[in-house]
């Protein structure tokens, strides 16, 4: 715990972003530098997804989603190490950044992987999967772009199918990807326990 408390190398505080109280929605060119499609990874944790991601993609931006702070760290350490111009993370909690910090029709893509399940039955409304959060993901989407999710908890799967039913502007699409999509932490472990993995991606109506 003491190493996730240390400061940061001012290498790798330059790719994290901890927005103020009153931030205002992001603007990707100027957080980048550049103009490029803009991908956004949801409680990213460790980074390594996303930090995988922008290294095979070096002609797209992407942005680590997390609040918890010795997580957040090890991404910018990562990023820091790889040498990414590509990445960055912001510290901040996933339903807010959706909601308040993400400009209408900005990000190509997101992910949601493995999200807390949340299982007991008292606790399922701390899960982030909420109308209002899908909503808010179905603005900030482009049109055509989409929002991949993963969880190895069947009965989550079925409620975000369920609530995404009500919402006409994201289409559930099927098929395998074109795009081979790195494994993340919590998948490898998932798969070498036999767990079985549910996914479901949506796209953003174009008309």
């Amino acid at each position: 715990m003491r190493r996730a408390g240390k400061t940061l190398s001012e290498a790798a505080a330059a790719v994290q972003w901890i927005p103020p109280a009153d931030a205002q929605p992001v603007a990707w060119h100027e957080l980048f530098g550049r103009v490029a499609p803009v991908e956004v990874d949801l409680g990213c944790g460790d980074g390594s997804f996303f930090i995988a991601r922008a290294e095979q993609h070096p002609e797209r931006d992407f942005v680590g989603v997390e609040l918890l702070l010795g997580r957040m760290r090890t991404a910018c350490r990562a990023i820091s190490v790889h040498r990414l111009t590509n990445a960055r993370v912001v510290r901040y909690e996933s339903t807010a950044f959706v909601q308040h910090l993400l400009p209408p029709g900005s990000v190509d893509g997101f992910y949601l992987l493995f999200p807390d399940p949340w299982p007991k039955r008292r606790h399922q409304s701390r899960r982030v999967v909420t109308p209002l959060f899908l909503r808010g993901v179905a603005k900030a989407l482009t049109l055509g772009g989409r929002f991949r999710i993963a969880t190895d908890q069947a009965d989550y799967y079925k409620t975000i199918v369920r609530l995404a039913r009500d919402l006409p502007e994201l289409d559930p699409i099927s098929g395998l990807s074109d795009d081979v999509l790195p494994q993340t932490t919590f998948e490898k472990r998932f798969l070498a326990a036999g767990d079985e993995i549910h996914r479901l991606v949506l796209r953003k109506s174009l008309t």
